[in-house]
């Protein structure tokens, strides 16, 4: 059985991989009731960008550049990359402004 501790982290993890989910969904994953999804939820928004939305298409969700570790592309790399992407076409293009996307620094208050 899992602590509350290892339990939140797996849930941290489990919405950076899926970015969406609901309540009941991580109470079945996790094998807890939803109160205690909740719980865990309030606790763990409190320091990571986690948020709900009601009703239709809502959930939980985490922010879409939230990445967990926080490993970020430097500016100088993004600005590398960047230059690179200009050189490319098609399918490759199209790879390269997805990497730069995924891993460029956030910028703050960005909504």
């Amino acid at each position: 059985m899992q602590s509350a501790a290892e339990r939140r982290v797996a849930i941290l993890e489990y919405l950076c991989e899926c970015r969406q989910t609901t309540r009941e969904r991580l109470a079945t994953e996790f094998g807890v009731s939803n109160r205690t999804i909740e719980r865990d939820l309030l606790v763990l928004s409190c320091s990571y960008p986690i948020y709900t939305v009601q009703g239709t298409g809502g959930g939980i969700f985490i922010d879409e550049d939230y990445r967990l570790g926080k490993k970020y592309l430097t500016d100088e790399e993004t600005a590398l990359l960047e230059q690179l992407a200009d050189k490319l076409t098609g399918d490759e293009l199209g790879t390269m402004q997805a990497i730069i996307k995924k891993f460029k620094q956030p910028r703050r208050g960005k909504k």
